[in-house]
């Protein structure tokens, strides 16, 4: 697992520009389940989502020599906002691909924040144009989740919520390429390990159970899901072992569920969460889930990056 300390001072390294996100009780579920559910607000962080904590804790981390020839990243969207902006804050040029059906919302985002982006192909494409553009310029490649430094700042979320909610004996969490619950799980494991943590991902993206069934990381041959955020073709050769140890329940949700949670969340919640974002509520709505048999459960909402045109597709 992750040191304690090592996310510890990720916090403390971030804590001057990125504030704590609140927990907001939702009512109706909390109804439903007769305990309290609470929503962990990433949406409400900078540049929409939990992602500038990993991109920021790298970027203070890193030596001069990371960072002489410029930045390079592989995103959906999220990553590329969040680390555009990080680097922003230390004026390092940043080149990103992202994959030609990325949103435009997060397209655009990432432009206006500085970065070079540029589209190309699906996912698997992307890393192949990365890994040339690496090579031929000299960039220092900032993975968005198999690097200790992107987890470690990830895992201040866990450290919030730990310290929000002392009530909690649950925590969900939205699975992609398993950074963000590597960094929440080993937080969880060292100060609450009697803690159960939950991974939702996209039945079409569904890579860290592709991992559990074959011991280790394995490329999916096709990613077909509406949760963009969360569509990663293979999970991390850092995160897999992390989030094997740590979890307890690794949960598949399909995209009438996830659109149904997206629903939840703006009708009763009043958040415009984004697909990848709704995971782990929709598991809860699909009664899919196996709670402790009390205490407080936490939902990581962990973005809310939409154009109102996504929004409405989606309504």
């Amino acid at each position: 697992m992750l040191p304690l300390e090592r996310i510890q001072e990720a916090q403390r390294r971030i804590a001057d520009s990125l504030p704590p996100t609140p927990l907001l009780l939702d009512h109706v579920l909390s109804e439903k389940f007769g305990r309290r559910i609470w929503l962990k607000g990433e949406l409400f962080q900078r540049t929409g989502s939990f992602k500038p904590r990993g991109g920021l804790n790298w970027l203070r981390s890193a030596g001069e020599e990371e960072l002489a020839g410029g930045l390079g990243a592989v995103s959906a969207g999220n990553h590329a906002l969040g680390l555009a902006w990080a680097a922003g804050q230390a004026d390092v040029p940043v080149t990103i691909v992202m994959p030609e059906n990325a949103s435009p919302f997060k397209v655009e985002g990432s432009r206006k924040l500085g970065a070079e982006v540029i589209l190309h192909g699906d996912i698997n494409k992307a890393w192949e144009l990365m890994h040339r553009l690496v090579a031929e310029r000299g960039l220092t490649l900032v993975h968005p989740y198999d690097d200790e430094r992107i987890m470690a700042g990830q895992g201040t979320v866990g450290l919030e919520i730990l310290e929000q909610a002392p009530e909690a004996t649950a925590i969900l969490c939205p699975v992609g390429g398993g950074g963000l619950i590597a960094g929440i799980g080993s937080a969880a494991a060292a100060l609450r390990p009697g803690l159960a943590l939950i991974g939702v991902e996209p039945s079409g993206a569904a890579s860290m159970a592709a991992a559990w069934s074959a011991g280790a990381p394995e490329r999916l041959e096709r990613v077909a899901t509406c949760a963009k955020s969360l569509g990663a073709a293979i999970v991390g050769e850092h995160t897999y072992p992390v989030c094997r140890e740590t979890t307890q329940q690794l949960l598949q949700v399909d995209d009438d569920a996830i659109g149904r949670a997206m629903r939840h969340l703006l009708y009763q919640a009043k958040l415009m969460a984004e697909p990848g974002a709704a995971v782990g509520v929709a598991a809860l709505l699909e009664d899919l889930v196996t709670l402790p048999p009390e205490g407080d459960v936490v939902v990581v909402i962990t973005g809310g990056n939409m154009s109102p045109e996504e929004l409405s597709d989606f309504l």
